[in-house]
C-alpha cells in the first residue's frame, strides 16, 4: 500500500500540533448549503479527524495470525484470526470459501459492521452471516475486523464518527491482506454497513489498494448532514459513550460546529474527497431506513457522479436500514457488483 511520508500524528481527536498548511479545491466540496465552505482553506490546521491528516500517516499493517478455528459453516470455513494496528491487537473474523482457491488467491471483502455496543459485540456474532454466506457462496473471502475497543480487540472504542482511529484499523487491515497466502492481495474490496459505511468511505479516499467499494446504508455525508440532516444523529445526543462524548464535546470546544467553522468540518467530511477514489463503487439504500437518512447516500452519490467516479446507485423501495425487506435481492446485488468490479 502507498504509504503517506509526513509524520505519525496522534490518534484522539483533540487539538494537533501545526504540521503543514494545505488546500481544499473548492470543486470538491458538497452537503454543506453555507457559503463560507467554498472559501479556501489556507491556513487550517492538521487536525487528526481530518482526511488529510489520515493521509499523512503510515500504515504499515503486520502479519495476520490465527487464534482459532471455528470449522465450516455452510459456504465457508471460518477463523478468528488478528493482526496489529498502532500496536494494538485487532481481531476479526475470517471466512475462506469452500470452492477450490484460485492460483493468486481469493478475491477478499473487508466487511466493515454497523454499530454494536462495543461491551457487548462478538468476532464471530451473528449479525452478518446471511451476508457472509452469500459471499463466500459466491468465491470471495470475507474478513470483518472489530475495530478497537470493541469486542476483545485492544484499545480504546473511540466511535467511528468523531474519531478516525477505525479508519486507521482498517487501513492497516488493508496492507496486512498484501502478505496473505489465502487471499489476491490485487482484489481487495470493501462493505460498509451503517456507521462501516463512514469507516468504508474514509479508507478509499485514502488507500488507492481498494478495487470494488459496496455501501449499505452507510453514513456517508458531511459532517454538515451529520449534525443537521439527521433526525437521530448523534451530534449532539445520543452518544453510546463516555469516550466518543468526550470525544465531540472537545471537538465543539475547539472547533465550533459545521454552520459555525464549515471550513473544519467540511475538511473532516471524506465525501468532500471522492475524487480520490480509484475504485467502482455501489450505493444501497432503502428509502424507509429511519436510522440513516437515505439523504446521505444521496450526496455521496451526487459527489461521485460529479467526481466522474463509477457509482452504481441500488435504492429499495420500502427497505429498511437492515434490507430485510429485499433482502435476497440485496445479496444478489453484492455478488453481482462484486463479480463485474472484483
Amino acid at each position: 500500500m502507498h504509504r503517506f511520508k509526513a509524520p505519525v500524528l496522534g490518534v484522539l481527536v483533540v487539538a494537533a500540533s501545526v504540521v503543514t498548511v494545505w488546500k481544499v479545491p473548492k470543486a470538491a466540496l458538497i452537503g454543506n448549503t453555507t457559503s463560507s465552505t467554498e472559501q479556501s482553506f489556507d491556513q487550517q490546521l492538521l487536525n487528526p479527524l481530518t482526511i488529510q491528516a489520515i493521509r499523512a500517516r503510515q500504515y504499515p499493517g503486520s502479519d495476520i495470525v490465527t487464534e482459532q478455528q471455528l470449522g465450516q459453516r455452510v459456504s465457508r470455513v471460518v477463523s478468528i484470526v488478528s493482526y496489529q494496528s498502532d500496536g494494538l491487537k485487532i481481531y476479526a473474523q475470517l471466512s475462506l470459501p469452500t470452492s477450490d482457491k484460485p492460483a493468486a488467491g481469493y478475491p477478499v471483502i473487508i466487511l466493515d459492521h454497523g454499530y454494536i455496543n462495543p461491551a457487548q459485540y462478538q468476532t464471530d456474532g451473528p449479525e452478518y452471516a446471511s451476508w457472509i454466506d452469500a459471499l463466500t457462496g459466491a468465491g470471495f473471502a470475507v474478513i470483518k475486523p472489530d475495530y478497537r475497543g470493541n469486542g476483545n480487540s485492544e484499545g480504546v472504542p473511540e466511535g467511528g464518527h468523531y474519531s478516525p482511529v477505525y479508519a486507521y484499523d482498517n487501513l492497516n487491515l488493508v496492507t496486512s491482506l498484501k502478505n496473505f497466502a489465502p487471499v489476491d492481495s490485487k482484489r481487495i474490496g470493501l462493505l460498509g454497513h451503517s456507521l462501516g459505511g463512514h469507516e468504508a468511505l474514509r479508507t478509499i479516499v485514502v488507500s488507492p489498494d481498494i478495487k470494488a467499494t459496496s455501501l449499505a446504508a452507510g453514513v456517508t455525508g458531511s459532517f454538515y448532514d451529520l449534525f443537521y440532516n439527521w433526525p437521530h444523529s448523534p451530534a449532539p445526543n445520543d452518544q453510546p459513550t463516555t469516550i466518543v462524548r468526550g470525544n465531540l464535546e472537545r471537538l465543539l470546544s475547539e472547533q465550533g460546529d459545521p454552520k459555525s467553522n464549515p471550513d473544519f468540518w467540511a475538511s473532516a467530511s471524506s465525501v468532500n474527497y471522492v475524487s480520490a477514489v480509484t475504485g467502482a463503487v455501489q450505493v444501497n439504500h432503502g428509502t424507509a431506513d429511519v436510522t440513516v437518512p437515505k439523504l446521505f447516500s444521496d450526496h455521496l452519490v451526487e459527489a461521485l457522479q460529479k467526481a466522474g467516479k463509477s457509482v452504481e446507485y441500488q435504492v429499495y423501495p420500502g427497505g429498511d436500514h437492515q434490507f430485510s425487506h429485499d433482502h435476497q435481492l440485496f445479496l444478489q446485488r453484492l455478488i453481482d457488483f462484486y463479480n463485474r468490479n472484483l
